[in-house]
Order: C-alpha cells, then structure tokens, then sequence
C-alpha cells in the first residue's frame, strides 16, 4: 500500500505538470486561429467553422467590405483605420454571435455565417449595416463610413461549399458597392461575372467577361 502510494505521489507532478502543458498548447492554438487586431477567427479558422455550420440548410454567408478605407487612413491615419477595423469586427461579431461566426479574410474584408432561424436575415442585415455606419467611439465623430454587405442564402445553391458561395457574396457586396445600396443579396437581379472566383476588373479577371444573370 505504500509502495502505491508513493507511485502516485511521484507521478503527481508529472501529471499536473502535463495538464499546465496541454492548457498552453492549446491557449497558443486558440491565440493563433485569432487575428491580433480584431480577435476574430483568422481565415482557416472561420473557414473551418463556417463549413460545419453550412450543414444548416439555414446558413447565410455573408461577405462585409468597409467602403472607402484607403480614404480613412489617408486623412486620420493608419491607427484610427486600425480603431475602425476594430470597432466593425465587434460590431459584426455581436450581430452573430448567436450560433454563427465571423472572420477576418484580410484587410478591410470580414465574412461572416449566421444561422437565421426566423427567415429574417434581410432584416437582421439592413439594421447591421446601419450598426456598422455609426461613428467609432473615443474617435474623431467624423471618423466612420458604410460597410457594402453581400449576401446568400446556403439553401438556394444546395450544390456550392463555402468557398463558391462566398464568390457569390463577394458579386452580390461588390454590387451593392456599385450601386450605393448598402446590402444586396446574391440571387436576385443581375451580377457582375467572376473568372476563375474573381470579379470582373479585379486582377486576375478575364477583362470583357460576360455579365452573368441570375434568376430573382
């Protein structure tokens, strides 16, 4: 009985000095599947969430582009633009914090997937894109701007995984950019083509690519 004892006392610490180990291995995973700006998931992190919850035949991916950022840095500078990044990606995350998710792709881009469980992401949508319109606080109040937001339902392209359907929202932002509309939703009028997941006129587009309709 003590010769058992005194193997367990002797593997005390090697045990608990495992466990110190694990739970920092995995603080470090989790610090980096986070952008250090914003604390959203990176894009292989949102990548690999979002695809589980596109297993909802309620999913609405959505694609988020802060409109003329270039701008916002040139007049306030690159740590307000940082504060503006800041303050979308939590107003953005508040707004599916519910059952979804959202990233950071890079720059001044943020996806997103909500699960919308009443049929009412348009609305949700026109209201987040107001939230994300409001000055930034403990800024300049002349320091804000619209967010184009691009929009699709999962349900209605049962054939594309995340990557396909969020070209459709990168068509449907770029749009809604255009045409000053604040949200647009893929699947309704008519988009602008992409080429090899690309818009027309970004690099790597075939220029006088055809516009390509889609049924409303």
């Amino acid at each position: 009985m003590n010769t058992m004892m005194g193997m367990l006392a002797a593997a005390s610490p090697v045990a608990s000095g495992w466990t110190v180990h694990t739970l920092w291995l995995r603080r470090c995973l989790n610090v980096a599947r986070r952008d250090p700006l914003t604390g959203l998931r990176t894009r292989e992190a949102f990548t690999r969430r979002a695809t589980a919850l596109l297993r909802d035949a309620r999913a609405v991916v959505v694609l988020a582009d802060v409109d003329r950022f270039k701008q916002i840095n040139d007049t306030f500078g690159h740590a307000a633009g940082d504060a503006l990044l800041k303050a979308t990606a939590d107003r953005l995350a508040h707004h599916v914090s519910h059952g979804g998710v959202a990233g950071r792709l890079g720059g001044d881009e943020f996806a997103a997937v909500l699960i919308d469980d009443h049929g009412t992401a348009a609305d949700l949508l026109a209201v987040l894109h107001g939230v994300l319109a409001r000055p930034v606080d403990g800024q300049d109040p002349a320091l804000h701007t619209t967010v184009s937001l691009g929009w699709v339902r999962a349900a209605d392209f049962p054939g594309d995984d995340l990557s396909a359907l969020l070209r459709r929202a990168d068509e449907a932002m770029y749009a809604a950019k255009q045409g000053r509309a604040g949200t647009r939703r893929a699947g309704l009028g008519r988009l602008f083509a992409t080429v090899t997941g690309r818009r027309a006129g970004r690099p790597g587009a075939r220029t006088g690519a055809p516009v390509v309709g889609v049924s409303a």
